[in-house]
């Protein structure tokens, strides 16, 4: 059988390049997750669109081409967007340099970004770059990162000499009262061909180190406390990959961490951000670009690493789990809770590292990117920097371009805000929505075979290598319209028929902090029977 507009069989069956396919995997590594999303030309994406539109014509077709392979017809459908291709990301961009990245967003969303740009693309969806800064502007600005950079790990580098000298340590330097430890075996060499096993550690030939004297200041002794569990968590990270098997790279990827952890004293290291840090290393040719990239990264998630006495800060996003799905999903939270998770700490991990453990390599990535094109927000840049920042309702007195500049989910929320005329806080972060998405995929299994905490740990452990990037985003901002509707369908709020206007906004600022809804909400005043004002929020 042979499709008007599908020239061959095989156009058909071309799935793409996985995403896995530009990042080189170690050999011998058997158990890496295989993966699930794919790099889509443009033509198999129009022959799909061919066939569709040739089977509409000519429904009599249907009979034959329903005897093509399923997996391969199911695949094109549910993979049907586009990746964002060099040539699309370079027209972009204004003569002088000014990006339209509106013109981006979507294909990144449905997509992901092409690996050879991905770095780039990454920096601007971060916040490193202002959307409408000039090439010149930019190359400035990075000039101006790499000396802050280095002067950063030169004061490193005086405080402890083996940052920045191609090596690292596994082994503690330091005691907690600020004695210095001397170990021969605390410096790590070149040979780390089986670096992963405690057994590697004992072959690496030792290289004497001087540590220096007792320590006195309270943050140098964190951070040197902080050291070894740095070179810890860098031997274990992405060791699949061929990319560190080089001295070089792990050593780069222990500067950065190392360097980040005496830049923010607050936050300091924690585990989970080697692997929040490793694709930076990889995707990012200059340490301090790659350095740079990542600290914007961390303004997204540090608090999920701050500590308090006994709570670490991403307990605060597990309440909001819990709340999101108490809210849209109340049977399967009722079953949590009565088994002892209405805690949601079995999803600690997954918020932590952004799913990089329930995912491929490659296809983590592409999740992030789509998250970020969702959230993505033109002002960070200014944000970030300190600069001023245009109002966030002005936004809507805008050109509707100029809205295409910001995601879909950003978008949703500061319409709704605008409306409302408060001022609430920041809305939740959609990585909370992801997870709720993929709770909800798994929400049968979870009602029918588990028995206890270890059963719901164990189905969640089940779901790596098996999840879809495309569609967790799809269902993130589809729970979040359903959220947002269940909570506000029936809130009805009373006030006396005195109060001024501007009270009734504060009013919804408290209401609405934190929390965002969707602009098919809408809000009125109508006279109460009370002799008040009833101001209604609903569907």
């Amino acid at each position: 059988m042979v499709l008007r507009g599908v020239t061959c069989i095989e156009d058909i069956k071309d799935p793409g390049l996985p995403t896995d396919s530009f990042y080189e995997i170690r050999a011998g590594c058997t158990d890496v997750q295989e993966t699930k999303f794919r790099i889509k030309n443009s033509k198999a994406v129009l022959n799909l669109q061919l066939i569709t539109r040739t089977l509409r014509i000519n429904p009599s077709l249907m009979i034959g081409f329903c005897k093509l392979s399923s997996k391969c017809l199911s695949f094109q459908l549910t993979q049907a967007g586009k990746t964002l291709s060099v040539k699309r990301w370079r027209a972009s961009f204004t003569p002088e340099g000014s990006l339209d990245i509106g013109k981006c967003l979507n294909r990144i969303c449905r997509g992901g970004i092409h690996p050879s740009i991905r770095g780039e693309v990454w920096e601007f969806l971060l916040g490193c770059y202002d959307p409408k800064s000039t090439y010149d502007e930019r190359e400035q600005i990075r000039q101006r990162r790499r000396d802050q950079y280095a002067q950063l790990k030169e004061s490193c580098s005086h405080m402890f000499p083996v940052v920045g000298s191609g090596k690292f340590i596994t082994a503690r330097v330091i005691t907690a009262d600020g004695d210095p430890i001397q170990d021969p075996t605390v410096l790590l060499g070149a040979d780390l061909e089986q670096l992963p096993t405690p057994q590697s550690l004992e072959s690496v030939d030792p290289i004497p180190v001087t540590v220096g004297s007792r320590e006195h200041d309270k943050d140098k002794i964190q951070w040197k406390l902080a050291l070894h569990q740095i070179g810890l968590d860098v031997v274990r990270t992405d060791r699949t990959l061929m990319f560190y098997e080089k001295q070089e790279n792990l050593a780069k990827l222990w500067d950065v961490l190392a360097v980040y952890a005496w830049h923010d004293k607050d936050v300091g290291y924690g585990q989970g951000m080697s692997d929040l840090c490793s694709p930076m290393i990889m995707l990012l040719e200059n340490e301090a670009d790659a350095f740079w990239c990542f600290e914007r990264l961390m303004r997204r998630v540090r608090g999920n690493f701050r500590c308090t006495g006994n709570s670490v800060g991403v307990e605060a996003q597990l309440d909001n789990l819990a709340n999101v799905t108490k809210a849209v999903y109340p049977k399967l939270h009722q079953h949590l809770e009565h088994l002892g998770g209405g805690g949601y700490l079995f999803a600690f991990r997954m918020l932590m590292v952004l799913f990089r453990r329930e995912y491929s390599f490659g296809d983590s990535l592409v999740l992030w990117e789509m998250m970020w094109s969702l959230e993505y927000d033109p002002e960070l840049f200014s944000l970030y920097e300190g600069g001023e920042t245009q109002n966030k309702y002005d936004v809507y007195k805008a050109t509707r371009k100029s809205r295409r500049q910001y995601g879909k989910y950003i978008r949703a929320n500061r319409k709704s805000r605008a409306r409302a005329r408060g001022e609430p806080g920041a809305p939740l972060p959609i990585s909370v929505f992801v997870l709720a998405s993929v709770l909800k995929d798994r929400s049968d299994k979870l009602l029918k075979e588990a028995r206890g905490l270890d059963d719901v740990v164990k189905i969640l452990n089940d779901i790596s290598g098996s999840m879809d990037a495309q569609k967790a985003c799809t269902g993130a901002m589809k729970i979040h319209k359903k959220y947002l509707k269940r909570y506000f369908h029936s809130l009805f709020v009373i006030v006396q028929a005195k109060t001024p206007k501007h009270s009734v906004n504060k009013l919804l600022s408290l209401l609405f902090v934190g929390m965002s809804f969707d602009d098919r909400f809408h809000i009125e005043f109508e006279q109460g029977s009370v002799g008040g004002n009833l101001l209604r929020v609903g569907h």
